[in-house]
């Protein structure tokens, strides 16, 4: 009787009973939290159509094509054999090639490249390959290899991946995937043209960067106050990131133009601004990171107020932190690794120059990669503070029953606490 009887003095606070998820935040705090969000989503959204850029635009080299803007066709080699180089006096020896096109306006012919000795034996018979086509070259110039067809290991490489994740994370995997292709849609639909076409990279890095960011986050982890939480944290992160980034690429007087690749953009688009297009590249590279972070640290302060009912706003901002400061530790080593191991054939080049580690250090190929780094790492230590205090403000204001069959845990409801007697 005494166990109704507190039942039915719980319920008159207006209250049902009963064991569940937590309930979401409260009427005011959604409305702050949708007064952030939704105009920014709106701004998004407007973004993406005043910019959208309908297709990749020509460019100065007109239809002719040089480096990957060349149509390309496939082959299967059928035949090699040692062949005299051309134009050398003898002593080194190329290959002849012979390669059976499997696309193309001229498939099932069978041309004849002479490879250099570099390359002579990195194909044998069965290979698959990519050959450059040049209609209005001369007939015996038409084609050439340039490299090898890797479509169908990729593809199984992409479908273990998938299979792997869905696996292990079953829905939340799933929905990682779709994320993941609404991701690369953005990227390849709309950032990388509109940029082509002339349009500012960091006003574009920002509206496509935003577009991920939110289509990401809501589609992995649903729509609720606490994916909010991430997103506002992910959001005040990458505004400090292109702060620091644009004063801090000026200051350097970086210009973007460090790679035969930039140089190649650079010669077909030439109205391309490439220090901005860098600092577009330092905030879409900084959004993934950042994303985990920002989940990871929300997730942790509504784990931890799930586990007690009873911490507070200080309390939980507290222990969220310690939890935070192990994860900064971890990715900032992890973010400059990756770095590190994409430049790692520059660093090898520099670890035997005579150059002093300062002059090494401030030149602009090395340079860019450092403020890329250092920016990208402090608005991912900026953004453990900012989200976990968001976080701690909200969830220290969420409802949160206790755990479905704990005997003797406090049942809250409202500001009335009673203790279940068995």
């Amino acid at each position: 009787m005494a166990h109704q009887d507190e039942h039915r003095h719980a319920d008159g606070h207006g209250h049902g009973h009963h064991h569940g998820p937590a309930a979401p935040a409260s009427a005011r705090l959604r409305r702050v939290i949708a007064a952030v969000l939704v105009p920014f989503a709106v701004a998004v959204v407007a973004g993406l159509v005043v910019l959208w850029p309908g297709g990749v635009p020509p460019h100065s080299a007109g239809s002719a094509g040089v480096g990957f803007d060349q149509r390309t066709v496939r082959g299967t080699v059928v035949a090699t054999a040692a062949a005299p180089c051309q134009g050398d006096a003898g002593k080194a020896v190329c290959a002849r090639v012979s390669v059976r096109l499997t696309s193309g306006s001229q498939s099932g012919r069978t041309v004849q490249q002479t490879v250099t000795p570099d390359m002579a034996g990195r194909w044998a018979v069965g290979d698959k390959v990519i050959l450059t086509d040049s209609p209005d070259a001369p007939a015996g110039l038409r084609y050439a290899i340039t490299d090898a067809d890797r479509a169908v290991p990729m593809a199984l490489l992409a479908g273990l991946f998938a299979v792997a994740v869905v696996a292990v994370g079953r829905m939340r995997g799933l929905t990682a995937l779709v994320a993941l292709v609404v991701s690369f849609a953005i990227l390849s639909l709309f950032i990388l043209p509109a940029v082509l076409h002339g349009r500012s990279p960091l006003l574009v890095a920002v509206v496509g960067g935003g577009a991920i960011m939110l289509v990401a986050l809501y589609l992995c982890h649903g729509l609720s106050a606490r994916t909010s939480v991430a997103v506002i944290g992910t959001l005040s992160s990458l505004a400090l990131i292109g702060v620091l980034g644009e004063v801090f690429i000026g200051l350097t007087k970086l210009t973007g133009n460090t790679s035969d690749e930039t140089a190649l953009v650079h010669s077909l688009y030439p109205g391309i601004r490439l220090d901005g297009l860098l600092l577009a590249g330092v905030i879409i590279g900084s959004l993934g990171v950042l994303d985990d972070v920002t989940v990871t640290q929300t997730s942790a302060v509504w784990e931890l107020r799930a586990a007690n009912p009873e911490l507070g706003v200080r309390r939980l901002y507290r222990a969220g932190i310690r939890i935070g400061r192990d994860h900064i530790a971890s990715t900032v080593n992890t973010l400059v690794m990756a770095y590190a191991g994409a430049a790692l054939p520059l660093l090898l080049l520099f670890s035997i120059s005579q150059r002093g580690v300062g002059t090494v250090a401030t030149s602009e190929i090395v340079a860019e990669e450092i403020v890329r780094t250092l920016v990208g790492s402090i608005g991912l230590v900026a953004s453990v503070p900012v989200t976990t205090a968001l976080a701690a403000l909200v969830a220290a204001r969420d409802r949160v029953p206790a755990p479905a069959g704990a005997a003797g845990a406090p049942v809250v409801h409202g500001h009335a606490r009673h203790r279940v007697r068995r």
